[in-house]
């Protein structure tokens, strides 16, 4: 259906419903005309000679009249319906004002609505010339009655004010045809934009990320968007009851109808824990319904951390040039101390150290800003438990703690992965630092076990300490940047560490360990990922 057909059908219903109206008036008015032509109460006095013609012309009128309402039911067209009609009622008009010449002032009257309604249906020309017709009618039974019946008629002003006003009504009701037009096509492009507006409100409301449920006085959900479902969890399916969807937002919201005071302590709600701030508010100024918002926190923590986790990148970039200075002009002098020949081994061992860590602080500068710049991995085809032995003999040597101990378990000999060594080594390294200073009991050195092996042809690297292990409630924040249980900490060692493995298309995830201790796991790609299947 075209946008022409559709605006031009709500136009045709109001016309057929205005000539069905029309038809009704006309069945009043031939009953009417019926009831006093038969009824001994209000009997007419037509001329001698026209007492049959007049009950003949008011039966004919109703038995018309009833037609013309049942044609108007199902009408497609108004024009023909309306033209045919109106024509009866003039030519029966005009014979009673001619034969019942005491009632030609009501006749008239009655015509005249009949005129008026026919133009509120038809175009201005159509209109006035039923207007005209009506007026010729009357008049032409005046003059029949002066020259044909030598009578006196009614006066002739009266006939002439009839005729101004058939005129009249048929221009006014015109006008009115107009404006209603234009009034009921401004109606229906009104309530198209009031739907149109009301489905684009529903669908945001849907879609938005704020949770919104409406709540009746007894604590039954009415509506709840996708957002309200989703942070209320599995505990929401099923049911309509606040108090068994979420207990802990049912007694804050009994609180605030209580007291009316807003309360911005979070609440954890559903089965993944959200963490959200619920906002209540009535629905209108004397409703039982409350509107309750929950605002998920973890959004803006997370658009928080992307703010600083791009000004970490862009603050990197630019540190990464002050850092290389100094770093190379170390390295530099490092390698010159080591040409001395004038210098001890003892020294010189001390002077390799040196160049090493340059060279591991200049990488680890470089893994930092990929990350930042979100730069592919360098993967190799990489033999673990020798990259594993090599990685804890430098890491003893570099650890001034010589009492925490660090070993290896390999029970299979080779163990190929693909990834790039310098990301894995600094993955390492966060590891087993972070294994150091917080998995060990107090008192006690460090018990670190590096364990490589093959699970389901797929590499691994358990990374155990023997320490206190890690609290259930801040697994799910392990992960996160910036979050740290340590007063000197930072927060990204474990962040950038999962970074990394993501930028090799490996994961770090931690693994509970039963009896105490920790564990967190690297499973690598193998080296036979990118071959088909």
């Amino acid at each position: 259906m075209s946008l022409s057909t559709a605006s031009a059908q709500p136009a045709q219903d109001y016309q057929r419903r205005e000539l069905y109206l029309f038809a009704l008036y006309r069945v009043l008015e031939a009953g009417l005309l019926a009831l006093l032509v038969f009824s001994p109460l209000a009997k007419l006095e037509p001329q001698a000679g026209h007492e049959h013609w007049v009950a003949a012309a008011a039966t004919l009128y109703v038995i018309a009249a009833l037609a013309l309402l049942f044609q108007a039911r199902r009408a497609g067209d108004v024009v023909r319906p309306t033209l045919i009609g109106v024509g009866i009622d003039i030519l029966v008009a005009s014979y009673v004002a001619h034969a019942v010449p005491s009632a030609t002032s009501g006749v008239a009257l009655m015509l005249l609505f009949n005129v008026g309604s026919a133009s509120l249906l038809l175009s201005l020309r159509i209109g006035l010339g039923i207007a005209v017709l009506a007026s010729a009618g009357l008049a032409a039974a005046y003059l029949w009655t002066l020259l044909v019946e030598q009578q006196t008629p009614r006066p002739m002003a009266e006939l002439m004010m009839f005729t101004v006003s058939f005129l009249a009504i048929a221009t006014l009701t015109h006008q009115l045809r107009l404006q209603m037009r234009k009034t009921e096509a401004l109606a229906e492009r009104r309530g198209a934009e009031a739907v149109r507006l009301a489905e684009i409100n529903e669908l945001i409301i849907r879609r938005m990320r704020t949770g919104v449920l409406l709540v009746d006085r007894e604590a039954h959900i009415r509506l709840a968007n996708e957002a309200a479902m989703l942070l209320l969890g599995e505990s929401a399916a099923g049911t309509r009851r606040l108090v068994e969807a979420a207990p802990e937002l049912a007694l804050r919201l009994s609180e605030w109808l209580r007291n009316g005071l807003p309360n911005d302590t979070p609440l954890r709600l559903g089965n993944d824990q959200f963490e959200v701030v619920p906002r209540f508010a009535r629905l209108l100024a004397n409703s039982d319904n409350t509107l309750i918002f929950l605002d998920d926190t973890s959004l803006v923590s997370r658009r928080a951390e992307s703010l600083t986790l791009a000004a970490m990148g862009r603050f990197s970039a630019s540190l990464a040039h002050e850092i290389r200075n100094p770093l190379a002009a170390i390295s530099y002098a490092a390698q010159l101390l080591e040409e001395s020949r004038d210098l001890p081994d003892g020294d010189r061992r001390m002077v390799q150290i040196i160049h090493q860590q340059c060279m591991r602080t200049n990488s680890i500068v470089e893994s930092v800003l990929g990350l930042a710049r979100r730069e592919r991995a360098t993967a190799e085809h990489l033999e673990l438990v020798g990259f594993l032995r090599g990685f804890i003999d430098e890491f003893r040597q570099t650890v001034p703690d010589e009492t925490d101990n660090i070993t290896l378990a390999a029970p299979q000999p080779l163990v190929p992965a693909l990834i790039d060594p310098k990301h894995l080594h600094q993955i390492l390294t966060a590891m087993v630092q972070n294994a150091r200073r917080h998995g060990h009991l107090p008192g006690e050195p460090a018990r670190i076990t590096l364990h490589a092996y093959r699970l389901d042809d797929t590499p691994v690297i358990d990374v155990i300490d023997r320490g206190p292990g890690i609290p259930d409630a801040v697994v799910p924040q392990l992960f996160r940047p910036f979050f740290t249980t340590s007063e000197h900490g930072t927060g990204l060692g474990l962040y950038i560490a999962r970074e990394l493995c993501r930028a090799n298309g490996a994961s770090l995830d931690h693994v509970p360990v039963p009896g105490g201790g920790c564990c967190f796991r690297i499973t690598m790609p193998s080296q036979h990922t990118l071959l088909p299947a």
